[in-house]
């Protein structure tokens, strides 16, 4: 029964990351043509940029947490409240595959600011880094 503290956590990081994915329309995912890595530093360097850096207002309650380094083969960034860097993910935007697959779900997706972050995730997966 030595596990059962491992298997409890385990199943708790499942069941949070469960709670913020969304099944509603505005899940997305892109198709590119590198590998997940590289995919997921182009657009969290876009990210940055031109949501967070640029003081962008619909970007303004949020910031980035970008967790690049996966051993589990799926870089992804989370968009979180500000105020609480350490909350739930309003947002999960990753990669997976050779060639990579990018996926955003979470809460924001199903709202406004959903609709610009794909259009930029559909921008920055073609490789341009633009903002507009």
């Amino acid at each position: 029964m030595k596990n059962v503290p491992t298997l409890a956590l385990t199943l708790s990081a499942l069941a949070g990351l469960a709670g913020c994915q969304s099944t509603g329309p505005g899940n997305s995912a892109f198709k590119t043509n590198k590998k997940a890595l590289p995919a997921m530093e182009q657009v969290a360097l876009a990210a940055r940029e031109c949501w967070f850096r640029s003081n962008d207002a619909d970007f303004r309650p949020y910031r980035m947490a970008p967790e690049l380094n996966s051993f589990s083969g799926r870089p992804r960034i989370l968009v979180v409240p500000k105020r609480d860097p350490n909350g739930k993910p309003l947002a999960v935007i990753e990669a997976h595959g050779d060639p990579a697959t990018v996926d955003a779900y979470g809460p924001l997706m199903d709202q406004s600011i959903g609709a610009r972050i794909n259009s930029d995730l559909k921008r920055w997966t073609g490789n341009s880094s633009s903002c507009a």
